[in-house]
């Protein structure tokens, strides 16, 4: 059985409502499905406005989805009410994608680390400052720059603050939201195999969105990928990369750059006169879905 399990998830807005005008309906998630085993890293690929990242936080229902239904170890999470939400959420967590905004530039480190804790109630005030010591460890921080405000971190030790203020509750799945997309090149490998790392000793599960295809080639098993609201290809990292059907899977991939400068890069452009808005996911091969 899936440790998540997604099932046409819809997430509507509706821009420019007014007192006297309706305004538009925009269709950020739309009848997206898919599931994610235990312990796996499962991919969520598309260019900005796709609606990863909508789809990710509907998932932990940090925004409340317009239709579907959403699974995390047999239970409906969209059923679950304020308290039972609040108790889930000790073992479902997101890593955001900008160090620089999502960490409070009031609170020390060690205050941000451990307010998970003290919002569950775990915990006397020795044991959280123990626990946020071990976080640190764990991610790679010295326990000295505790009462470090973040601004007196870097971008990639800002990152691993958000992380163990992620697994302080000892959560068993994470949502990472593009979490290296704002670090520089060099430090996103260290925190990449962090993550790794990280998923191997703690057991956990991640929904990986990005939009670096050579980093989710590098740690994601399976892929989904997402074009205006829908998932056009899911399958196996190895066959979508390999074998693209959908032409936006193409169009995408073709714009991954070649290292050697001999190879002429073969970019396509995408038509979307192409693409039928209302093909359904088909099988191609094994595992491998494809809405052509």
């Amino acid at each position: 059985m899936p440790l998540v399990e997604v099932s046409h998830l819809v997430k509507h807005f509706a821009r420019d409502r007014g007192l006297f005008r309706s305004g538009t309906l925009v269709k950020a998630v739309d009848d997206v499905s898919f599931s994610i085993e235990t312990g796996e890293t499962f991919g969520l690929v598309g260019e900005s406005g796709s609606g990863k990242t909508t789809t990710g936080r509907c998932v932990l229902r940090l925004v409340e989805p317009t239709s579907g239904r959403v699974r995390f170890r047999d239970e409906d999470v969209l059923g679950f009410s304020k308290s039972r939400l609040r108790e889930a959420r000790r073992h479902m967590q997101i890593v955001f994608q900008d160090p620089y905004s999502s960490l409070n530039p009031r609170m020390r480190a060690r205050q941000i680390v451990e307010e998970p804790l003290i919002i569950h109630g775990l915990g006397d005030r020795t044991a959280r400052a123990e626990r946020v010591r071990q976080l640190f460890g764990l991610v790679g921080l010295d326990a000295a720059h505790l009462n470090r405000f973040p601004h007196e971190f870097s971008g990639g030790q800002r990152q691993r603050i958000g992380l163990a203020r992620a697994l302080a509750l000892n959560p068993s799945f994470l949502v990472l939201d593009e979490p290296v997309s704002a670090l520089d090149v060099s430090v996103q490998a260290q925190v990449v195999n962090l993550l790794m790392d990280l998923q191997q000793q703690l057991m956990l599960t991640y929904l990986f969105i990005a939009h670096d295809l050579r980093l989710v080639e590098h740690i994601c098993s399976r892929v989904a990928v997402m074009y205006l609201g829908k998932i056009v290809e899911m399958g196996p990292t190895s066959s979508l990369f390999a074998t693209p059907q959908h032409p936006y899977t193409q169009a995408l991939l073709s714009a991954i750059p070649i290292p050697d400068p001999d190879v002429p890069p073969r970019r396509i452009q995408l038509d979307p006169a192409n693409i039928d808005r209302n093909a359904a996911l088909r099988e191609i091969s094994a595992g491998h879905f494809a809405a052509v």
